[in-house]
């Protein structure tokens, strides 16, 4: 399994990648193969301020409910309406079409704690916990 190298990654799965000053947020390849099939995704609000590595969405499998963290401070400004009516969209391409929604960053070195693609496969690779 690969992963993009031009996002960063937090531990729980979520992927960020920098547009200007927003950054737009979704779950990996890992994250959607772990879950199974992706039937529901509850997405924040626009306009909703969120606070780092706080919890802002859900996503709902056929296995599971899980919760889906942001990880940048900020407004969200955008979220991913495509995924209301088609979910599974998160499990044909998680990297791509199925972002989830885009935050404007308060302050973008929040960033910097976040894995490189490289970390999070090894991440992954020792387990993904």
């Amino acid at each position: 399994m690969s992963f993009p190298n031009d996002r960063k990654y937090m531990s729980s799965h979520e992927w960020a990648q920098v547009e200007g000053d927003l950054v737009v947020v979704g779950v990996s390849a890992y994250a959607q193969e772990s879950l199974g099939d992706v039937i529901h995704i509850d997405l924040p609000s626009v306009g909703a301020q969120v606070q780092a590595g706080s919890a802002v969405a859900e996503i709902e499998s056929v296995k599971a409910v899980s919760d889906i963290y942001t990880p940048v401070s900020g407004a969200v400004v955008a979220v991913n309406d495509g995924l209301e009516d088609s979910p599974e969209l998160v499990n044909s391409d998680p990297h791509g079409a199925a972002w989830l929604f885009k935050v404007r960053a308060a302050d973008l070195s929040e960033l910097d704690g976040l894995l490189d693609a490289d970390a999070y496969a090894a991440h992954v690779a020792a387990g993904g916990h």
